[in-house]
């Protein structure tokens, strides 16, 4: 497998799943990280556990608080010099049905996951503009290409990062800015236990599916070989990644099979 090596990568989300496992997985080959999350105590765990702690840069940050990411931006960058990969893994999934769901968890889903993550990139994209370099990996998901009940703010929202970042690349493909789109699926993480419900509490509790996912850390060393192939969009799971192929030349038949499956 291809290898990174040599880099200065910042990761949002890091303090615990995927997230966690990227700083692990790219904790070697010289690699200076940028880790960033809410819980700065969680993030001081991850960074003792790393295989070079000294190369290891920890920024607390909030997604939602969209007007202080230039700021972050800058400290980033006065920390370290330079970022050539920014991994936008940070955000939170939703378990509650469409009819039930109220209107602010629906608000709170595109401000994370959606929003927060375009004003990092925006506040981000004239540093790589100007050193002509840069490579934006964003992390989706399966259902950022076809949707599941029980996720309609969370599809919505991973949809648009898809619409987005595929602009980006062609607009900005002449200052040597590169975008990986990687779309999980099923990892075993505790992003099902801390998924919004109707009324915007956790739902605390696993999903079956989720539990018996892929491990973490084989997510994290699939997902950076596509990203040293600089691959423009991969999926990565079990069987639900066939999903993406049926939505796309049989839309009816993910229908049923959707509909059929343990996620109903």
């Amino acid at each position: 497998m291809k290898t990174i090596s040599g880099k200065v990568i910042w990761i949002t989300g890091a303090s615990s799943g995927i997230g966690e496992a990227l700083a692990y997985e790219l904790s070697t080959g010289g690699n200076t990280l940028i880790l960033s999350a809410r819980n700065e105590e969680r993030l001081k765990e991850v960074k003792s556990r790393c295989k070079d702690p000294e190369k290891v840069h920890l920024l607390p940050m909030d997604l939602g608080n969209f007007e202080l990411m230039t700021t972050l931006v800058n400290q980033a960058m006065a920390a370290t010099g330079t970022i050539d990969i920014l991994i936008n893994n940070a955000g939170v999934s939703q378990r509650s049905l469409l009819a039930d769901t109220q209107f602010e968890v629906y608000k709170k889903l595109i401000d994370v996951n959606y929003l927060g993550t375009v004003a990092l990139t925006k506040a981000l994209l004239p540093h790589f503009i100007t050193q002509r370099k840069g490579h934006f990996v964003t992390i989706t998901s399966l259902m950022g290409r076809f949707g599941s009940p029980f996720r309609s703010g969370y599809c919505g929202a991973k949809h648009a990062l898809h619409g987005f970042f595929d602009v980006l690349r062609m607009e900005h493909v002449q200052d040597n800015i590169q975008v990986t789109l990687i779309c999980p699926g099923f990892i075993k993480t505790n992003v099902a236990v801390n998924a919004l419900t109707a009324d915007g509490s956790p739902q605390s509790a696993n999903d079956h599916a989720t539990s018996k996912g892929m491990e973490p850390a084989v997510f994290a060393k699939k997902m950076m070989h596509a990203v040293a192939r600089k691959k423009f969009e991969v999926y990565i799971g079990g069987k639900e990644v066939f999903g993406v192929y049926v939505k796309r030349f049989f839309p009816k038949w993910l229908h049923y099979l959707v509909l059929r499956s343990e996620v109903v």
